[in-house]
C-alpha cells in the first residue's frame, strides 16, 4: 500500500423507485456452478501501525536494542527514588565512528553495537532504568513474565582518549565508586513506582565482561489488569552499570519461544485464513535498497538480529522474523504467500534486470530454500537447525510489490528474469505478478503471460457497491486474480459499520467470481490504536484498519466480523442466481456536480452471494443491505428435493452507518445468530437496514 485514498460517507444516499417492485433472488441448484478457490480468503500483513513491534510480536519492552533513536535512548528514562541522588543515562552508540574509545569497546558483537550506560556517582535509595513499552506495560493477574537482559560492570581505570579529545566536564569514571557487584532488582511496577506488581533479584557478578540474566517476574492472582506500568531495573550502589538486549516475555500463543500476542493470535485462527501473505507490502521493499527486508537477518538467536530501517516511521527490531512470519502460518493452519524482494525500493530505487539482478534473484532461491529445503539443502538445514525439522507448504511466490509505481518500467524485465530462475529450480511453484495488465496494461508482463496477477483496492463505501459486480464480466481465459490488497476505507483507527457494508458487497462479488478469483487479502491486518498522552502522537500510520488494540485490549472491527464469517460461512461451489427487481440509490452530488449540472449515478442497495457444500447440501447465501430502510426478499430455490424448515441467520447489523467498535466500546457490534422458520422452496425474507447477513439453509445432497 502506498496511496492515501480519500472517504466519501453513505450517509444520505437516496433510494430510488425500485421499492415497489418486488425484489426476487432466485437461486439455481441444479445448475452445475463452477468451484470456490479453496484459497480464497486470506490475511496480509506487514510491519505499519505497530502490527509487530508493540502488537502481535509478544515482546513487552520497546527500544530493547538501543538503537531506534541514534541519539536519545527512545522508550527509556532514569529512576531515582531520592531526588538528591546523582545518576545519569547514556547511549554508548559504538556503531558510530568518532566516538571515545570507552565508548567504542562495548558492543557485544555486530549486531548488539549499542548498550546503554547507567551511571550511579551517588545513591542513597534506588536508581535504574525504566522502559515504558509500547504505550504501557500490560500487567494481568497470575501472569508469568520472562525477563532477560544483558549487563555488565566495568573495570575501575581511566580511559583511553585520543590527544585530540576534550576531556569530560564531568568526574573521571574512575573517580566513581565502583560496587556494581551485587544485588539488582527488577520490578514490573505502576508508572510513579508506588505499586510493584512482580519482582525479582539477580546477583550482578565483579565481572568487565557481559552476561545474560534471566528471571522470571509473577504477577500476584489478585491485581486488577492495567496497562500504565512500566519495566524497571535499578540498584542502591554506585557504579557504571551497562545494558543490551533488555527483554519482557508475557505467555505467548503455543508457549512459543519469541512467540506471538494470545488475544490476537486467537483473533486471527478464530478467521481460519487459508494462507498469510508476508512480509508485505512496502515493508518487503524499504524506502530504500538497502532497507528491503533482510530475512537473512532475521533468523536465529536474537543476540544476531540487528534489526532495520522501516517503512512507515520507525525501525524495526526483526524479532518477528523469517521463521516467526512461517510459525505464525502454521498456528493458525494457513499456507505461506511468500513475497520476494524483486530490486525495486518504495523511493524509486531499482536494479534492472540483467547481471545485477542476479544477487537478488540468488537471495530469493535462498529464501524459498529456507522455507522448502530438506536436510540435504545449506537452507533447509539451517531451517532445522533453527528449530523446525519439517519444511513448509508453498504453492505461490509474488515477485516485488506495487511495481506499478516503478515508473523506470522495469518490471517486465524483471519479473521474467526471477520466473525463469524459481521455475527452474521450483518448477510447481506459481509466480504472481505485482502488475495486473487489467489495470496496468502498459506496464504488465510481456511475452508469456502471468499465472496469477495481483489487484490492490482501496476504496470508500461507494466505490465498493458501485464495483461489486467489477469481475463478473472479466475474462476467463486471462490469469487468475489475486486481490492482494484492498479495504473500505471509512473509520479512524479500525473500519465502522459503512465500511462493512462496502466490504461485504465487494466479497459477494469476489465470491460470485472465485473460479477467477483464488485469493483474497484485506489489508491493514492490525493498527495499534494507541495516543501519546503528553503531545497526542498517534501509534498508527494508517486508518481504516482490521483488528485495533492497545497494550492490554484488542477488538474487532465491524469489518473483521465480515471478513470471519464470510470465510467460515462458504462452499465449495458457487450457486447460479438471478437478482431481479434490486433498488438502486443516488450518490448524493457536490455542490460542484450540481452547479455543473452532473447527473447523480447510482449504485444497488442490495449484494447477494450463494455457494454450497457439495458434501453436506448447505447451501450459505449472503445478502448485504446497504440502505436504511428494511427490503423484503423472494428467495427461490429452483430443483431442490429436500429443504429443512429452519435455518440458521448470523446477522451484523446496527443503527446508523458509523457505528463501530472501538478500544473502549469492544462489543457495540457484533455478529448476532438466530433460528429462522417457515423455510421452504419459496420464501420471502425481510432483510434489516444497515445490515450484512448469512442463511445458512439446509437442502439434500
Amino acid at each position: 500500500m502506498k496511496k492515501m485514498l480519500g472517504v466519501v460517507g453513505f450517509m444520505g444516499c437516496a433510494v430510488l423507485s425500485g421499492y415497489a417492485q418486488q425484489t426476487t433472488l432466485t437461486l439455481d441448484i441444479n445448475k452445475p456452478g463452477a468451484d470456490v478457490s479453496p484459497m480464497l480468503y486470506g490475511l496480509m500483513t506487514e510491519e505499519i501501525n505497530h502490527s509487530y513491534d508493540g502488537g502481535l510480536y509478544a515482546e513487552l519492552i520497546r527500544n530493547r536494542i538501543f538503537k531506534d533513536n541514534k541519539k536519545i535512548p527512545d522508550g527509556w528514562s532514569l529512576v531515582k527514588d531520592n531526588a538528591a541522588d546523582t545518576a545519569n543515562i547514556k547511549l554508548m552508540a559504538t556503531s558510530e565512528e568518532y566516538v571515545p574509545y570507552d565508548e567504542r569497546k562495548h558492543a557485544i558483537n555486530g549486531s548488539l553495537t549499542t548498550c546503554l550506560r547507567l551511571t550511579v556517582e551517588k545513591a542513597s535509595g534506588r536508581v535504574g532504568i525504566a522502559n515504558e513499552g509500547y504505550w504501557g506495560i500490560p500487567v494481568t493477574p497470575a501472569t508469568a513474565y520472562k525477563a532477560s537482559f544483558y549487563l555488565k560492570g566495568t573495570e575501575r581505570s581511566e580511559p583511553f582518549r585520543w590527544p585530540w579529545e576534550p576531556k569530560p566536564n564531568t568526574p573521571p569514571l574512575a573517580d566513581i565508586p565502583n560496587n556494581t557487584p551485587g544485588p539488582i532488582t527488577v520490578s514490573i511496577e505502576s508508572k510513579d513506582g508506588k505499586t510493584v506488581y512482580a519482582s525479582g533479584t539477580i546477583q550482578l557478578e565483579k565481572s568487565m565482561y557481559w552476561k545474560k540474566y534471566e528471571l522470571t517476574l509473577t504477577t500476584a492472582g489478585n491485581i486488577q489488569p492495567t496497562k500504565d506500568a512500566r519495566f524497571v531495573i535499578s540498584t542502591d550502589r554506585t557504579g557504571l552499570y551497562y545494558f543490551n538486549l533488555v527483554s519482557l516475555f508475557p505467555p505467548t500463543f503455543n508457549n512459543r519461544e519469541n512467540g506471538n500476542r494470545q488475544d490476537l493470535m486467537q483473533m486471527l485462527v478464530d478467521m481460519k485464513p487459508k494462507f498469510l501473505r508476508f512480509p508485505g507490502g512496502n515493508y518487503l521493499e524499504g524506502p530504500l535498497i538497502t532497507d528491503a527486508f533482510p530475512w537473512k537477518t532475521t533468523l536465529g538467536m536474537l543476540e544476531n538480529r540487528p534489526g532495520h530501517n522501516g517503512s512507515w516511521g520507525y525501525r524495526a527490531s526483526d524479532g518477528m522474523g523469517l521463521l516467526e512470519f512461517l510459525e505464525w502460518c502454521e498456528d493458525m493452519g494457513a499456507e505461506p504467500l511468500l513475497g520476494l524482494y524483486a530490486g525495486y525500493s518504495l523511493q524509486g530505487d531499482h536494479v534492472d534486470s540483467g547481471p545485477l539482478l542476479k544477487t537478488y534473484i540468488d537471495d530469493a532461491l535462498d529464501e524459498i530454500e529456507y522455507v522448502t529445503g530438506d536436510a540435504n539443502t545449506y537452507w533447509g538445514a539451517k531451517r532445522i537447525a533453527d528449530g523446525h525439522p519439517a519444511p513448509f507448504k508453498l504453492t505461490y511466490v509474488e515477485i516485488g510489490n506495487e511495481d506499478w509505481f516503478d515508473r523506470s518500467n522495469s518490471y517486465d524485465g524483471r519479473f521474467k528474469q526471477f520466473r525463469e530462475a524459481i521455475e527452474a529450480k521450483y518448477p510447481n511453484l506459481i509466480c504472481i505478478s505485482t502488475i495486473p495488465a487489467t489495470q496496468y496494461p502498459s506496464m504488465s508482463v510481456k511475452g508469456k503471460e502471468a499465472a496469477v496477477v495481483d489487484e490492490h483496492y482501496y476504496r470508500n463505501a461507494w466505490d465498493m457497491w458501485e464495483n461489486a459486480s467489477q469481475y463478473d464480466t472479466y475474462d476467463r481465459k486471462g490469469p487468475k486474480i489475486f486481490v492482494g490488497e484492498w479495504a473500505t476505507r471509512e473509520g479512524i483507527p479500525t473500519t465502522n459499520l459503512n465500511a462493512a457494508f462496502g466490504d461485504a458487497a465487494w466479497m459477494t462479488g469476489m465470491e460470485r467470481n472465485s473460479d477467477l478469483i483464488i485469493m483474497s487479502c484485506y489489508a491493514p491486518l492490525f493498527v495499534n490504536v494507541s495516543k501519546d498522552s503528553a503531545t497526542g502522537t498517534r501509534a498508527w500510520q494508517w486508518d481504516s484498519d482490521l483488528i485495533g488494540y492497545d497494550a492490554l485490549n484488542s477488538y474487532g472491527s465491524p469489518s473483521y466480523y465480515v471478513q470471519k464469517l464470510f470465510n467460515l460461512y462458504l462452499g465449495n461451489k458457487i450457486v447460479p442466481a438471478t437478482f431481479e427487481n434490486v433498488p438502486l440509490q443516488n450518490k448524493p452530488l457536490s455542490k460542484t456536480d450540481s452547479a455543473e449540472g452532473k447527473k447523480p449515478v447510482s449504485a444497488p442497495t442490495l449484494f447477494y452471494s450463494a455457494t454450497r457444500n457439495d458434501a453436506t447440501g448447505i447451501i450459505y447465501l449472503k445478502i448485504v443491505n446497504a440502505s436504511a430502510k428494511k427490503q423484503n426478499i423472494k428467495i427461490n430455490l429452483k430443483c431442490v428435493a429436500t429443504i429443512e424448515p429452519e435455518a440458521t441467520m448470523i446477522v451484523i447489523k446496527g443503527n446508523q452507518p458509523d457505528d463501530t467498535n472501538t478500544i473502549m466500546n469492544r462489543e457495540n457490534i457484533l455478529p448476532v445468530t438466530s433460528t429462522i422458520k417457515g423455510i421452504k422452496t419459496s420464501f420471502t425474507k425481510t432483510i434489516d437496514p444497515y445490515s450484512v447477513n448469512i442463511i445458512e439453509l439446509k437442502t439434500g445432497k
